[in-house]
């Protein structure tokens, strides 16, 4: 039998090393990228925001496509409404009723997926929505009302009991889908970089990790606009280096 040489061998086992971190790396990438559903709600949401209405048609196919289920969009729609107001959510779902009826033409059968399990009749939401709300902005404790919140009490309430409580509560949507969708949604709008910079952060603090974020960031510049996602970029990083200190 031929003997390997000793420098062959080490050659060998360096080459099997490296490719097994290699591997290991290529899969740590793979769990820390966006899935599909992820990814393609970012568009929708946009769109939806934005009123962009063609381009929402597309998005939802390829939503769909992608396997988000009929409810989940839905959801989405429910979801941005609080955002991006009524009008907007309204044309979205007419739009979304459009895509199914034109899907459906074509025999496509899309999946429904689950809708949201019952809520407790006695919830108390203004306690809910006050922790979801901690949560999403990384506080363990809630802090006492001050700004808007001072200002006009009502407005807060709307955002735990409505917002943060009858919505959040619905688990059709994780709460991390929710602010991916947010973040997607709010990026297409102008003016408004501090709720911006407050849903990347609650996006961070329910799981999105930076590097998806950054993937998160790319797919609103090269989706949404250059505009809209040099903007997101910016947020991001202020979040960041906020997050470093």
């Amino acid at each position: 039998m031929e003997k390997k040489h000793p420098a062959f061998l080490a050659v060998l086992g360096i080459f099997i090393l490296s490719f097994a971190a290699i591997s290991e790396a290529q899969n740590m990438d793979a769990k820390q990228a966006l899935s599909a559903k992820q990814q393609r709600i970012i568009p929708i949401a946009a769109f939806t925001a934005n009123g962009e209405m063609e381009k929402l048609r597309t998005a939802l196919h390829e939503g769909l496509d992608a396997g988000l289920t009929v409810n989940e969009l839905k959801e989405n729609s429910r979801l941005l409404y609080a955002y991006a107001g009524f009008p907007r959510s309204l044309n979205g779902i007419n739009t979304f009723t459009a895509v199914m009826d034109e899907r459906q033409a074509k025999g496509i059968k899309d999946e429904m997926g689950k809708d949201a399990s019952p809520v407790p009749a006695d919830m108390n939401k203004d306690a809910y929505g006050a922790k979801v709300r901690a949560r999403l902005g990384r506080q363990e404790v809630i802090p006492p009302p001050s700004g808007y919140q001072l200002f006009t009490p009502v407005i807060d309430t709307f955002l735990k009991e409505h917002l943060f409580a009858d919505i959040f509560a619905r688990d059709t949507l994780d709460f991390l889908i929710r602010e991916i969708a947010t973040v997607g949604a709010l990026s297409s709008l102008e003016e408004v970089n501090p709720m911006l910079h407050f849903h990347m952060g609650a996006a961070l603090n329910v799981g999105l990790t930076e590097n998806q974020a950054k993937e998160l960031v790319a797919l609103i510049g090269s989706e949404v606009g250059k505009k809209e996602g040099d903007n997101a970029g910016e947020v991001l990083q202020q979040v960041l280096d906020s997050r470093a200190k």
